[in-house]
């Protein structure tokens, strides 16, 4: 079966899910945790994740 987030980006796949402004108030408190678990939500893989949080550039 495939997933309905398939052949979407990341930004398609969290405003699909009802999930941007969850993920933007999680960027704007520099929640790595809370980014973590909505792009799981989104059906991404672990290194896209990895990847994705590397690419924010959010001090920690």
């Amino acid at each position: 079966m495939e997933s309905k987030f398939s052949g979407m980006t990341v930004n398609e796949r969290l405003y699909v899910g009802g999930l941007m402004n969850d993920f933007d108030n999680c960027l704007k408190q520099k929640d790595v945790e809370g980014i973590k678990s909505i792009l799981k939500k989104v059906e991404l893989n672990e290194e896209s994740i990895f990847d994705i949080v590397n690419s924010l550039e959010i001090d920690r």
